[in-house]
């Protein structure tokens, strides 16, 4: 994706989301509806700079601003961008870095100095932004989550995904449980590989060691901290199944359509769960949630989800790929 060019008399839009992976996915359907309505523009997309392997994927950005998060200026000359809209939320952090820029234009949820839509508590985020971008002129619809393939292969293509990492500890279901869920999908015959990022490896590692697995099984199918993001969204497309907690991993199976069994803990599937019409299956047990996202305990609504109900839910939606 190109940086930001010298001006050339093309108006620059700038999309802030400086947020984890699976924030920018929920935020695709509006960032396709502002690809469609403002075919005239530059959309520049300030995201984290690791992302940039599925924000190529995303379609129609023109440029990448490496942004890592709200606590300093963006670093672009304050007049250049035409119009910013706030993808990121609605609080005077991300307010003030939009309009430190001074554009033309500021799209955003209606704020002292920002005409737009009311915020509102308890929706799902895809509904939410891609109500703001409907508000502002560009018609979104919530369930537009596609991306594109990457071009690398996937280096697992058909196997069921255990992603075991989530990165808070509230997310953390417990390793024996994964490593059961592993065991009963390879007694199915499948191939099981295990992601995670490279700080999730260890974890991981207890995961394949709980299901006895031997070296050679480990150095081929613990791919967690050995991989680039633009593989595991080969692996993720490319796979029969992922189990997942509500975290990044899920998401690139929403926008993949592949199947998908998606463990919820502190966060309600009424805002954060994939799409309704796809092959995708929630687990989790909201009358017993405490909320606590940033917690180090697994949350009581994803500990009350059992391996058999995972194991289950797996077999009914998984897929045989050719």
């Amino acid at each position: 994706m190109r940086r930001l060019p010298d001006p050339d008399g093309t108006p620059d839009f700038l999309a802030l989301r400086a947020l984890k992976l699976g924030d920018l996915l929920v935020a695709v359907p509006a960032l396709h509806a502002i690809r469609r309505e403002r075919p005239d523009h530059r959309i520049v997309l300030a995201v984290p700079g690791w992302l940039e392997p599925v924000a190529e994927l995303v379609g129609g950005l023109d440029v990448l601003w490496p942004t890592p998060g709200l606590d300093h200026p963006l670093g672009i000359e304050p007049g250049r961008i035409d119009t910013a809209m706030n993808l990121h939320g609605n609080g005077p952090e991300s307010r003030g870095v939009l309009e430190h820029l001074r554009p033309r234009v500021r799209l955003g949820h209606a704020s002292p100095g920002w005409d737009g839509p009311a915020w509102e508590d308890g929706v799902l985020e895809r509904h939410r932004w891609a109500r703001l971008a409907t508000e502002h002129g560009m018609p979104a619809d919530q369930e537009d989550v596609g991306i594109a393939r990457p071009a690398v292969p996937s280096p697992a293509r058909g196997a069921v995904v255990v992603h075991v990492g989530a990165f808070y500890g509230s997310r953390h279901w417990p390793v024996d449980r994964f490593a059961r869920v592993v065991e009963a999908f390879r007694a199915d015959g499948h191939r099981v590989v295990l992601t995670g990022s490279a700080k999730e490896r260890d974890r991981a590692l207890d995961v394949a060691a709980a299901a006895h697995w031997d070296a050679d099984e480990v150095e081929r199918d613990v791919l967690a901290g050995r991989i680039e993001l633009d593989e595991m969204a080969a692996v993720v497309a490319d796979a029969a199944l992922v189990v997942s907690v509500d975290t990044g991993a899920a998401h690139l199976a929403s926008a993949y359509a592949t199947p998908s069994v998606v463990l919820f803990g502190p966060a309600p599937p009424e805002e954060w769960g994939p799409p309704a019409d796809g092959p995708h299956v929630v687990l989790t047990h909201p009358e017993l949630r405490v909320g606590d996202t940033f917690g180090t305990e697994c949350d009581p609504a994803l500990l009350a989800v059992q391996v058999e109900d995972v194991v289950s839910a797996g077999r009914g939606v998984l897929r045989t790929l050719d």
